[in-house]
């Protein structure tokens, strides 16, 4: 039967090539045959691992394809930074063989890692840095045994959260959530995975102040982590009532609570386009997060923001829309040219968020060193390689001109911001300019007590307090 077996070629003669080197040979009814490794590592050229050769480095790959009749190769590398992949990924794409690879360092670092999980090549693997190394011993002592609240907890960011902070034993997680079907999914999903931990999911307006003091007065949470928000800019731009809703209001009645309660730490997430905001949802986002720091010099509690750039897969992100597009045979479409974004997977936002709860003293507003922005053509034309076609030529990129409130690049830090480093490496906290309070309190007045702010006041309030820049009425690819 071996000669009707696919011959394969396993990219990478570490550790992860040699677990899939003998998964493989072992594995009943396996089609897959390992042939050879390459690998760059000098001192493992002509040796034998594995019972495998070494045949040579990855530009050597062409030519071992072609000799050895290798039908499947494996990317076996799971710590190496997505510059290295999609070097790899280049030299491969001539040889027209199916690519696959082992499940990327943030699997590792979860757990997740299964011979069975090697997938098709995503364009995240192209994008990776080197990951966030978690301090384990840190986090669960602020987590192990807590109750621990999460607020948008069945959307992309907040499901991932739920899912690793289950990991750590808290003694009650609270799913809250406004929509009941995502809650629905990730509590089933929870009770699947983790059939001993105790877990509760609550459907709540994070808007409405009386049942979430209800809940927090029930559960009282002693960490939260607030996920919830309005995010798409686009659709914010043109409904600025909703993202002030939402993303003040909701902030604010959510750190009034856990302050009542008297909450250990409040983790909020925020976004890069808080910094220097040109959109409704990015003004809302840093006077959000005015307000959390506001807190943390009236109450007990630790709160802290988070900030990152565009989260890949999440709910509205641009892969699942490219991809889409590549399916019905193009275009693909792209705002504009210059265009480039921060990048960073679910799994890495979630444990940013997670590790910067432990690093949490008050006040701070943590930012990941998020490497360099990525160009967002460049992303089209390696999600449609990925997907076994020529950019250009079988899929074409359209234009379609920026949007409103849309920047070609983000920051995460201003000007008037200064980085100052933390005991963790990859992560950096922001010292921000002095904020006006004042100006902070009598917009919170303001939306409290009027019932129906125009959308003109709106932006007047977003202008003088979060510094909406409104010469700029260009919208977002929704990856926050």
């Amino acid at each position: 039967m071996a000669e009707h077996r696919k011959k394969v070629l396993i990219v990478g003669a570490g550790v992860a090539g040699g677990i899939v080197a003998e998964v493989l040979k072992k594995r009943k009814n396996c089609d897959l045959e390992p042939v050879a490794y390459v690998d760059d590592d000098p001192q493992k050229q002509n040796t034998v691992l594995h019972g495998l050769p070494v045949l040579g480095n990855r530009e050597q790959i062409p030519s071992i394809v072609n000799k050895f009749g290798v039908k499947e190769i494996i990317i076996a590398m799971p710590s190496v930074p997505g510059e290295v992949v999609r070097e790899i990924v280049e030299i491969c794409h001539k040889t027209k063989t199916q690519l696959k690879i082992l499940p990327g360092i943030y699997d590792l670092i979860t757990g997740k890692i299964r011979i069975c999980a090697i997938r098709e090549v995503e364009v995240e693997d192209l994008l990776g840095r080197r990951p966030v190394s978690l301090n384990i011993d840190e986090i669960a002592d602020y987590l192990t045994g807590r109750v621990v609240l999460i607020t948008g907890a069945g959307g992309s960011i907040g499901s991932e959260l739920c899912r690793q902070l289950a990991g750590f034993n808290p003694g009650l997680l609270v799913l809250l959530g406004h929509g009941e079907n995502s809650i629905f999914d990730i509590e089933r999903k929870l009770r699947e995975e983790y059939p001993d931990l105790a877990l509760i999911a609550v459907i709540a307006d994070i808007r409405d102040s009386r049942r979430i003091n209800r809940i927090f007065n029930c559960y009282r949470p002693e960490v939260v982590f607030h996920a919830a928000a309005h995010k798409h800019v686009p659709l914010m731009e043109k409904n600025p009532e909703e993202a002030v809703k939402n993303n003040i209001l909701g902030t604010r009645i959510l750190a009034k609570a856990a302050h009542l309660v008297k909450a250990k730490t409040f983790v909020f997430i925020s976004t890069d386009k808080a910094v220097n905001p040109t959109s409704i949802m990015g003004a809302t986002k840093r006077t959000a997060e005015m307000i959390i720091q506001r807190m943390d010099g009236l109450s007990a509690t630790k709160f802290v923001a988070v900030r990152f750039g565009n989260v890949l897969g999440s709910r509205g992100s641009v892969i699942p829309l490219f991809k889409k597009q590549i399916a019905s045979g193009g275009p693909v479409t792209v705002t504009h040219p210059a265009m480039e974004r921060y990048f960073m997977t679910i799994p890495e936002a979630a444990q940013l968020v997670i590790q910067a709860g432990a690093l949490a003293e008050g006040g701070e507003i943590f930012i990941l060193d998020m490497g360099e922005p990525v160009s967002i053509v460049e992303l089209a034309k390696n999600l449609i390689k990925l997907s076994g076609f020529e950019p250009e030529k079988d899929i074409r990129i359209k234009y379609t001109g920026i949007r409103p409130g849309e920047k070609y690049s983000e920051n995460l830090y201003s000007a008037k911001e200064q980085l100052i480093a933390t005991k963790h490496k990859r992560i950096f906290k922001v010292v921000s300019q002095k904020n006006n309070y004042s100006n902070l309190e009598e917009m919170l007045q303001f939306l409290e007590q009027e019932q129906d702010f125009t959308e003109e006041k709106i932006i007047a309030y977003l202008v003088k307090v979060a510094g909406l820049k409104q010469s700029n009425k260009d919208g977002d690819l929704g990856d926050r």
